[in-house]
């Protein structure tokens, strides 16, 4: 008996602690600057990447303020497996396995924007589209494979794996609508998730979405819906 009880107790505990939901209506918010609120998120696949899309919507007054991260993929081959990151004065920062490209920009509108960002180990071609515009294309890291055992983490930049946490680089604001693909979106269906598709997402899915939120991270409605 005690032991079919601390297994419920058990199973309830986990429960609360990793989310397994529909998100399509809702957004993490991370009000204030910190170094211990962040939200893990669970891949569906576990394979290597050879190509990959992830797309998602943030809201944040910080552009002009300081640099911050987006959405951060860590591995134990590199804890920039894949990294997205506003730094300030210069624009967008992508990663892949470490090496990175900037995609400039001057500021971010302070209203809610999506991207989307991919790449293909085959041409090292990556792509950045932000409101629905493509940015011009570069390359990354050709022949490279993005590993296995992730470390995804939301309002936070990983200098190790699933930690080294620097409160400057935290995320302030909103961001919901992540959704991540084993493949490399085309023109047209990128432009179908600017404006709600979903196109079935294998390795991210915001309508079915395991993650575990730590510190003071909150679940809200999304302003942008």
């Amino acid at each position: 008996m005690e032991k079919l009880l601390w297994c419920f107790l058990t199973l309830i505990s986990f429960s609360q602690a990793f989310g397994h939901e529909d998100m399509s209506t809702r957004a993490f918010v991370f009000p204030k600057e910190s170094d211990t609120s962040y939200v893990s998120l669970e891949a569906e696949s576990k394979e290597p990447l050879n190509a990959f899309t992830v797309c998602l919507r943030f809201y944040t007054a910080l552009s002009t303020v300081r640099s911050f991260s987006i959405f951060s993929y860590a591995t134990k081959k590199s804890s920039n497996d894949i990294l997205i990151f506003w730094t300030k004065d210069k624009g967008y920062t992508f990663a892949v396995g470490g090496p990175e490209v900037l995609f400039t920009v001057s500021e971010i509108p302070q209203a809610p924007t999506h991207i989307c960002a991919s790449w293909e180990s085959a041409t090292g071609i990556v792509e950045l589209w932000v409101d629905g515009k493509p940015r011009v294309r570069k390359s990354l890291n050709k022949g490279y494979t993005v590993w296995t055992d992730a470390s995804i983490i939301l309002g936070q930049e990983q200098d190790s794996y699933g930690g080294r946490f620097d409160a400057k680089q935290s995320l302030v604001g909103d961001i919901g609508d992540v959704n991540m693909w084993d493949f490399v979106l085309s023109p047209e269906q990128i432009n179908a998730v600017y404006v709600g598709g979903t196109l079935s997402p294998n390795v991210l899915n915001w309508r079915s979405l395991k993650y575990k939120a730590q510190g003071e991270v909150f679940i809200k409605p999304q302003l942008w819906s």
